[in-house]
This record gives structure tokens, C-alpha cells and sequence, in this order.
């Protein structure tokens, strides 16, 4: 009976250790599983991380160097009153083509605001030049508009009816201050954005003089 019990004994023991066996590969097996979905899903997570922050940095590159450069305020005097003011203005380097036709212009002289967009019926080309640009017919007789007269633009992508600029280009934004303000007279600060429909704004910000001695004042230098 011993050699029988012994040997039911030792099926029992074998057989034990095949379910342990099984068991710990049930385990192993699953364990595998997991660490590749995790690797997988790791993975995934990198991948996309990857891709937004490649499409944030391309975005974040583009809206700084996307924009409009003041170069020079000027504005014209008649009788003591800045009737007309001009806003020179350039792509910032690197910027891509920007149109003007989606542009607005914010203006305040702390009392009155105004916005002011693209009138193509005020479009000048004045790349071969002007004998007195304050007289170019630029300047809107309504308040919330403004024209464009072209300075350079080699690649005459600066039309009437589609006014892009782009690098090289430079015009000239012409502002009725009469229609807008009644005319600014001395001592009274302006302010106020360029703002176009992607990238950095350019900022207007100047007093006028206290006594106007010239019929043409910088007002605006960079």
C-alpha cells in the first residue's frame, strides 16, 4: 500500500507543479501583454507630443516673424492742425506675403477710437514717385477708412483690389485725421495698432509737438 500511496503521492506533486507551472506562463504571458501595450501606448503619446510640438513651434515661429514694421510716421500741417498723417510700413524679416486688404487700423487720441479698414477706391501707385503725396488722392473723406500708396513693390503684388505685400515692399498707409479727429492739434498723444489678420501688430504711439514750425512733421520713428 506504501509503494501505492507513494506513488499517488508523487502524481499529485507532479501534477501540482505542471498547474504552477501553467499558472506562472498564464502570468508571464500576460505580464508581456501589458509591458507591450504600455510600450505601445508610450509610444503613441511620443509620436503625437512630437507632432504638436513640431506644429506649435512652426506656429510659434511663424507669428513671430509674421507682421508689420513701422518705419516712419509723417503728418501734414494745415493752419496748426495735422489734417493728414502717412504710416510707412515694411513686412518684418522672414514674414511671409501679408494682405492689407484684411488689415485694420486702430486709432485713439485718448477721447475718440476708431477702426479703420482697406478702401481700394483710395489706392495710389506711387513707385515712379509723387511731387506732394499729402495731394494724392489716398486719403478717404470717411473716417473709418484708409488707402495705400505704393512706394516699392518689384514684384507689383501690391494692387488696387488685392493689395499684398510681401519682402522688399513698402507703401505708405494714408489717414484722413480731418474726417477722423477733426483735425489733431498740438499736445495730444495718439495711439493705436496695425493690425493684420496673422502676426505682430504694429504699434502707432507719438505726441505732436506743442507748435507746428513745418508744413510735413515726423510724427513716428522706428
Amino acid at each position: 500500500m506504501k509503494g501505492i500511496e507513494g506513488y499517488l503521492h508523487t502524481k499529485v506533486r507532479i501534477n501540482q507543479r505542471g498547474a504552477i507551472g501553467i499558472g506562472a506562463m498564464i502570468v508571464f504571458i500576460a505580464m508581456v501583454l501589458i509591458a507591450g501595450i504600455a510600450a505601445y501606448v508610450i509610444l503613441s503619446t511620443g509620436s503625437q507630443l512630437e507632432i504638436k510640438s513640431g506644429a506649435t513651434g512652426t506656429q510659434t515661429i511663424k507669428e513671430v516673424s509674421t507682421g508689420l514694421k513701422i518705419s516712419t510716421i509723417e503728418g501734414h500741417n494745415t493752419s496748426g492742425l495735422i489734417d493728414k498723417i502717412v504710416i510707412i510700413i515694411t513686412p518684418r524679416a522672414g514674414s511671409p506675403d501679408i494682405d492689407l486688404y484684411g488689415t485694420l487700423i486702430e486709432l485713439s487720441n485718448t477721447q475718440q477710437k476708431y477702426v479703420l479698414t482697406y478702401s481700394s477706391a483710395y489706392w495710389v501707385n506711387g513707385k515712379s514717385g509723387l511731387e506732394d503725396l499729402f495731394d494724392a488722392d489716398a486719403f478717404s473723406s470717411v473716417a473709418s477708412e484708409f488707402g495705400i500708396i505704393v512706394l516699392k513693390d518689384d514684384d507689383s503684388s501690391c494692387n488696387q483690389n488685392t493689395p499684398v505685400i510681401n519682402r522688399g515692399d513698402s507703401v505708405m498707409l494714408a489717414l484722413n485725421t480731418t474726417a477722423i479727429f477733426n483735425g489733431i492739434p498740438g499736445n495730444v498723444n495718439i495711439q493705436g495698432n496695425i493690425i493684420p489678420e496673422e502676426g505682430a501688430w504694429g504699434i502707432i504711439q507719438f505726441r505732436t509737438p506743442s507748435s507746428f514750425a513745418n508744413p510735413v512733421l515726423i510724427l513716428q520713428e522706428d
